[in-house]
């Protein structure tokens, strides 16, 4: 079937890039050995010793290609660097300016660029300087969300401004099911990009606490609250935990910086405390008041009730599309 793969992945499903750390080489090689694109996700500092080994490591464990995720907004040059001589095979981009110098270096060392985008303009350049496939991200999803408007609105708007050009659109933002999947091909998506979906999974490296949360909760909330003092002006969708819906209402002029120290953990590779109100969601290591953590999920968190290994979501949600494709949408005899 033509609707399956991109960007010459066997299937149009990609595994967002999670941060800090979430996307780990563990969930990476799932995702990729079921033939799906999975994205890892670099320090938001520069140490491209680090990106090599996290590339190799996730090499180890799987021979199919896969990709990794750069925040535009931090320190960067040096990791993008590293990840152009490993030749990964995709670069995934946000929270900036993809420029046309970038895109040509990335292609030079035979790796595909694909910036993730919140709005018409910001699509309108990533098109322009040559992209090989661009993430529409609509305000439903989940963690740190640069956009206003809703999938449903936009991404049809990028399908027609890109028509002719040899570029993939994949959609991103509350989709969790086969349902969703067939909902972003009928507005012209080739793929989709999940992410909670993907954070809700046996490899990946989130916090126990954290992944019951996602089936215990159904409700989210867009806010700023977390991580003002390191990452300025870049609200997020969280789930509405009690700490959240006791602290929303936090002064602007607050931030984490003067909070107290509610807990440990080590973020690729390096020992940090986190203080409340920090944008650090709990990974596997982290020690404290987890419960008071940064908690970032997409809208559709009602939808995911159970945690599932990496490799059976991609198979429900092929396997389902399929289904769906071929018995509500297959033409009548």
């Amino acid at each position: 079937m033509g609707w399956r793969g991109i960007l010459g992945f066997e299937y149009g499903i990609v595994q967002a890039p999670l941060g800090p750390d979430i996307s780990s080489p563990q969930l990476v090689a799932a995702v990729a050995n079921a033939g799906a694109l999975a994205f890892l996700r670099v320090p938001d500092w520069e140490d491209p010793n680090y990106v090599r080994e996290l590339i190799r490591k996730t090499r180890t464990l799987t021979n199919k290609p896969f990709g990794i995720g750069v925040i535009l907004a931090f320190p960067h040059k040096e990791n993008v660097k590293a990840i152009l001589d490993e030749k990964v095979a995709v670069l995934q981009l946000y929270w900036g300016e993809c420029s046309k110098e970038l895109v040509l270096e990335a292609h030079k060392a035979g790796v595909k660029v694909v910036p993730q985008i919140g709005s018409y303009e910001e699509a309108k350049k990533a098109a322009d300087a040559g992209v090989d496939a661009i993430i529409v991200q609509g305000r439903e999803a989940g963690g740190h969300v640069i956009g206003q408007d809703g999938l449903i609105t936009l991404l049809p708007r990028v399908v027609d401004l890109v028509r002719g050009r040899d570029i993939a659109v994949i959609a991103a933002g509350g989709i969790v099911d086969e349902r969703g999947y067939v909902a972003a091909l009928a507005l012209g998506a080739q793929g989709v990009s999940l992410g909670t979906r993907f954070l809700a999974t046996e490899e990946s490296y989130a916090h126990p606490t954290y992944k019951r949360k996602l089936i215990e909760f159904d409700q989210t909330e867009y806010t700023d609250v977390f991580g003002r003092a390191r990452w300025p002006g870049a609200p997020q969708r969280v789930l509405a935990t009690p700490f959240f819906m006791e602290w929303k209402a936090l002064p602007s002029h607050e931030n984490e910086s003067n909070q107290p120290v509610i807990g440990r953990t080590i973020i690729h590779g390096r020992e940090r405390e986190v203080r409340r109100f920090a944008g650090t969601v709990p990974n596997a290591t982290t020690t404290g008041d987890i419960e008071s953590m940064a908690m970032y999920a997409g809208e559709s968190i009602g939808l995911i009730k159970e945690i599932l290994p990496a490799g059976e979501v991609i198979k429900r949600i092929v396997e389902g599309a399929q289904r769906l494709i071929d018995q509500q949408f297959a033409p009548l005899n």
